[in-house]
């Protein structure tokens, strides 16, 4: 039995070129702590298998993040060998154990009894292996693995599957779809993430039973839809989203999109939806959720400030930022992001048009729209706007440079002046301070301020 030390670790691996040395370990520690768990387990007299997502990724040549594991033995017989688990899902078979600083679920074989909540059983019934793996979701998620000869235990043609790149799910689709609603964005996930088709019968029961999913906690559909956004191929997933009739029962707004025309000589690409769509594909790298968001919902207020002037032969969409932000803190209030997600993602959203006037802003106001929280990924926003319609980046050209004319000091430096300093000049506490020191730093931020007695200076000449 091997234990882990992180902090040896970081001892080995203390700089950044030996980061992956560290993810290694962790991950080499990992498989091994879910090793004698099971070895535990089989000596025992029990059966125990690694189950699920872990044996998907392992034959997709992924790393697992987890490991699952199912056995034989009953919730009791697990917590006799690890007295100190938690028992919190004893009733539906599963215990959570901790082992070597990381935590494992290991779950029962069991069926399901039935459901009417779609989304979990009023009953479980221990069973076999094979009757386990048949109450499961997708077939890429019905395998079993034996963890000391790497044997794949394969009930659900799970292998031929993963081989053929299908999404499809065990038995009647229907059936596992109406037992557990949740499992209709799952499999829209699944696909997404592994780049899988939806095989047939399960993508047409996907879009009759597409409903149910009102059924299921805001909670739980707002985590799986983040999934699906962080993924590199979002737009794919979103697409699939919407086909799928799934989009229409948490975030209906996005169908307006749909054919909302813009004006062809900005946007030759084609209406909001195609456009939102190719720059969320345009994204690069590791991306926040709050910037996903900010691009899916940048030009939500479109449909709704849509226009056409016939003198100028033009479509305009006057106020769709600031209409737009509104939108967003609506719809990301009603899929319950946190307050952070809210502000950075609306914050965005309100001030993405403002990039065009950054060329014409005095130096004051350059360095004050650089310093915002969210400036960084505003610049990303603006980047794959531009690239999924006109290309023009002189904007985002500009801001480039100004950040290195202005990377030698602080964007906005220690004020000249403080509120102290106008009472002892004789100004009483009020409205006017602010205005007087917002000048202060508008003078400072253009230069022509440096020190304190020039700014008193100025005061007294101007107020």
């Amino acid at each position: 039995m091997q234990t882990f030390n992180l902090d040896n670790a970081r001892k080995q691996s203390p700089n950044v070129q030996n980061a992956h040395f560290l993810k290694d370990t962790l991950m080499n520690q990992l498989l091994q702590s879910a090793k004698d768990i099971s070895r535990i387990l089989n000596d025992a007299g029990h059966t125990c298998y690694f189950a699920g997502g872990c044996v998907r990724d392992q034959l997709l040549k992924i790393e697992p993040k987890d490991y699952d594991l199912a056995t034989s033995a009953t919730p009791q017989q697990v917590l006799k060998l690890f007295p100190k688990a938690d028992s919190i899902g004893a009733h539906f078979g599963v215990i959570l154990v901790k082992y070597a600083g990381a935590a494992f679920e290991i779950a029962t074989f069991r069926t399901d009894g039935s459901y009417t909540d779609s989304r979990r059983p009023e009953s479980v019934t221990f069973a076999t292996a094979e009757e386990d793996a048949s109450r499961r979701d997708f077939t890429v998620n019905g395998l079993f693995q034996k963890s000391d000869t790497g044997e794949i235990i394969d009930f659900v043609n799970g292998k031929i599957d993963i081989e053929k790149k299908l999404i499809r799910a065990i038995g009647n689709p229907n059936e596992r779809f109406t037992e557990d609603a949740l499992r209709l964005m799952r499999a829209i996930r699944f696909a997404t993430k592994l780049n899988f088709d939806i095989e047939e019968k399960t993508w047409e029961a996907i879009k009759t039973n597409a409903p149910l999913i009102k059924n299921i906690a805001t909670e739980r559909i707002q985590a799986e839809f983040s999934l699906i956004l962080l993924s590199p191929r979002r737009a794919r997933g979103l697409d699939l989203l919407v086909k799928s009739g799934l989009i229409q029962h948490f975030l209906p707004e996005i169908l307006d999109l749909i054919g909302c025309e813009q004006p062809p000589q900005f946007h030759p690409e084609g209406d909001v939806y195609i456009h939102t769509s190719m720059m969320l594909d345009m994204l690069e790298g590791e991306v926040t959720l709050e910037l996903v968001l900010a691009v899916l919902l940048h030009d939500i207020g479109k449909p709704a400030t849509y226009s056409y002037d016939p003198d100028e032969d033009r479509i305009r969409f006057s106020g769709h930022d600031s209409l737009g932000a509104e939108m967003a803190e609506t719809i990301l209030k009603r899929l319950k992001y946190s307050n952070k997600t809210i502000d950075e993602v609306c914050a965005m959203v309100a001030n993405h048009m403002n990039f065009m006037n950054v060329r014409f802003m005095k130096k004051s106001k350059v360095k004050r729209f650089m310093s915002r929280p969210t400036y960084e990924l505003e610049m990303e926003l603006h980047r794959v706007d531009c690239g999924s319609s006109n290309g023009i980046t002189e904007n985002y050209d500009f801001l480039r440079a100004k950040e290195e004319e202005f990377a030698s000091e602080p964007l906005i430096p220690a004020p000249l002046i403080s509120g102290k300093d106008l009472i002892g000049l004789g100004y009483r506490p009020g409205p006017q301070f602010k205005e007087i020191l917002q000048a202060i730093q508008t003078e400072q931020l253009e230069g022509k301020l440096t020190e304190s007695s020039q700014a008193i200076a100025w005061i007294k000449e101007n107020y």
